[in-house]
């Protein structure tokens, strides 16, 4: 985007496209106003719901609602007017056909929000919110997303970068006005910035937590064809999804599957893995590997009325090494006497077992949950207070070592430096439209 695109005046469909009781076209930029009053026809003042229509000549598109906001009392900071019309794919797509022609330009990704930024309506720790409460994948961590909009790590991070201020400006002006001012005591020195590195491990110690919260869990179904893998896969989804017969080897390929078990959970159904000169079981097979190495966990089932075999140990081989639940389905036939210790007996088909097995997978994944979480980090967030840790362990070594200090304030400039980035306050382009073209047109 050239210099001059940053100041047009934008507009694009802020609601899903689709069949529904609204559709909401937003406009934003110094024309938003001058284009409402030239396609409405109705009175607009500002602070009240304005009902009228959308003309296009001596067509009237839609009877429409308009919500004018005047800058800065609006979402982007500049004067932006809502279009509420009804919800159906062509009458939407009209208004914003009629709203470009009247003089504004089609939004690019996230711009709007972009623009929120700019103009100082929120930081980009609470941009980077917005997204997450669009894309979150459960309820949860769409409500940890709003603590985030509503300034929660921000105000964290403002706290340790007013910290980190404070010390280096006592150290500053011990240097600039040593008649005035004496120089901090190291042990004073070494006595903060422990304190602030402590603060910092404290923000980052959910980490963990946060990514799987955003990204989800992978948990592969593993075993042998006809173990039962795809059943077990239908009964944790509660549908039926995969087919399943008594053939083995009717997978042949890898299904995936999304659950809200408070933390995101992809459920991988995958091709029962045996020696087979069939080309495309193998193929499948191949899959089956590659999800077990890409899986965060791993469902192992085998035949408990046939008994662990020397096939399945050769499957165990592949999981033992990532955290694992064990199940020995069709219990209902009658088990056989050479289980596995570790083994939850089930029945796909009598339910037997299903939830104690469901039981012990949530207790994983609970592991994961931001439920008591003051806010979340991301990866571009988590990056800076790495970076800011550095910079800080710099520090408390140079002031351990007494070195002079104005090479311990460069190290202290470093980390503000890298806390200003996670806010936006010291920001690249490159930067900053990487995390806005994850936005969606419209936001």
């Amino acid at each position: 985007m050239n210099i001059l695109q940053e100041f047009d005046t934008i507009t694009a469909i802020a609601t899903p496209l689709g069949t529904g009781g609204v559709g909401i076209i937003r406009i934003s930029g110094s024309k938003s106003f001058p284009i409402a009053e030239m396609i409405f026809k109705g009175d607009i003042e500002i602070g009240k719901i304005c009902y009228g229509k959308i003309v296009d000549d001596n067509d009237v598109l839609d009877e429409v609602i308009v919500l004018p906001f005047k800058a800065p009392h609006s979402y982007t900071g500049e004067d932006v007017i809502e279009i509420h019309c009804h919800g159906g794919v062509n009458v939407v797509k009209n208004i914003l056909n009629l709203v470009i022609k009247s003089g504004a330009r089609m939004a690019e990704r996230g711009e709007f929000t972009k623009r929120a930024f700019l103009n100082k309506k929120m930081d980009l720790s609470q941009a980077e919110a917005v997204a997450d409460i669009i894309h979150s994948k459960t309820a949860k961590f769409a409500t940890q997303s709003v603590k985030n909009l509503s300034g929660s790590l921000k105000n964290n991070i403002l706290k340790i970068r007013n910290d980190i201020f404070e010390l280096l400006s006592k150290i500053v002006a011990g240097i600039d006005f040593p008649e005035d001012v004496k120089e901090p005591e190291y042990d004073y020195l070494i006595s903060e910035i422990t304190k602030i590195i402590e603060k910092i491990e404290n923000v980052l110690k959910n980490a963990d937590a946060s990514n799987v919260m955003r990204l989800g869990i992978k948990v592969a179904i593993i075993g042998r064809p006809n173990a039962g893998k795809s059943s077990l896969f239908n009964a944790l989804l509660n549908l039926e999804r995969a087919i399943v017969t008594d053939i083995a080897g009717t997978t042949r390929d890898v299904l995936r599957e999304n659950l809200d078990w408070d933390v995101p959970v992809t459920l991988i159904d995958t091709a029962g893995i045996r020696d087979t000169e069939n080309k495309i079981e193998k193929i499948g097979i191949e899959y089956s590997k590659q999800a077990v190495d890409e899986a965060d966990f791993v469902i192992f089932i085998y035949d408990a009325h046939e008994g662990f075999t020397h096939e399945d140990k050769a499957i165990y081989e592949l999981i033992k090494d990532k955290p694992y639940l064990i199940a020995g389905n069709k219990i209902d036939l009658g088990k056989n006497a050479g289980l596995l210790d570790e083994t939850v007996e089930i029945s796909t088909v009598t339910g037997q077992g299903l939830e104690l097995l469901k039981s012990k997978l949530k207790n994983y994944t609970e592991n994961y949950n931001c439920e008591d979480m003051e806010f979340t980090t991301n990866v571009r967030q988590q990056n800076c207070l790495k970076n800011s840790l550095v910079a800080l362990n710099n520090a408390l070594a140079a002031s351990k070592e007494q070195q002079i200090q104005d090479l311990i304030s460069i190290d202290l400039k470093s980390a503000l430096l890298a806390l200003d980035e996670l806010t936006g306050e010291v920001i690249t382009d490159d930067i900053l439209n990487n995390i806005f073209d994850n936005f969606c047109i419209g936001k």
